[in-house]
């Protein structure tokens, strides 16, 4: 398999690491009708994008994947810890953690590669918490997938899975979703261009207004998503 083919394996929706299950806060902003249409899944869509998803995620993807060219588990280990404590929100946090641990799981069992099978064990063992970013750009760094591409493509399959579950609760139709992904494309083109060359100290997030939405999430009486 190409190196271009296993990225869209990795970021496709069928990948096994339950993203449909999480909204990011979108649920709260719909059930209390702050959003209720294309434009406003676009409008909290690039608050996350910009805010979280680029500055912070995407950054982390590519300095694990650097961390991981060069053998460093304890590197990408200590990367994990610090996105722990970037991860103010609880839902937050553990979908992260859900997802790192399957892609983990799943890269080690594909590629048998040792980092990744040591990187497991230590997610499995409690060692470090294995978020998804560290995982995905862990898995292009052993694989040999391009920086660039491989932000991108964690960014897109970031949004699409928000956009995904805005079909189930706005409810948005299939076609606007994929406007609204469209849409996006340059914004998402442009996170992971601006991710080149950025260290971990570089690392930052601010989003107050998803953060806020998703406390509130897990508050709410009836939840369709876990986040």
């Amino acid at each position: 398999m190409t190196t271009q083919v296993s990225l869209l394996q990795f970021a496709d929706a069928l990948f096994p690491i339950g993203g449909h299950a999480h909204s990011f806060g979108l649920e709260y902003y719909v059930e209390t009708g702050r959003v209720a249409d294309s434009q406003g899944v676009k409008e909290v869509l690039v608050s996350h994008l910009h805010g979280r998803a680029g500055p912070c995620d995407a950054v982390a993807v590519g300095v694990a994947g650097q961390l991981a060219r060069q053998h460093d588990l304890q590197g990408c280990i200590a990367l994990d810890r610090d996105m722990d404590a970037q991860n103010h929100v609880t839902e937050f946090r553990e979908a992260s953690r859900q997802m790192g641990h399957q892609t983990a799981r799943v890269a080690a069992t594909l590629t048998g590669n040792q980092l990744l099978i040591d990187y497991l064990d230590a997610v499995e063992s409690k060692e470090t918490p294995g978020h998804h970013p560290v995982a995905f750009g862990m898995s292009g760094g052993v694989i040999g997938w391009d920086p660039e591409q491989a932000a991108a493509a964690f960014l897109f399959s970031t949004a699409s899975q928000i956009v995904g579950a805005a079909t189930r609760l706005v409810p948005l139709g299939q076609l606007d979703a994929q406007k609204v992904l469209w849409e996006v494309g340059p914004l998402i083109a442009s996170l992971a261009k601006e991710t080149l060359g950025k260290e971990q100290r570089d690392i930052w997030s601010f989003s107050p207004g998803v953060e806020i939405a998703g406390m509130r999430h897990a508050k709410m009486e009836q939840r369709l998503f876990r986040s």
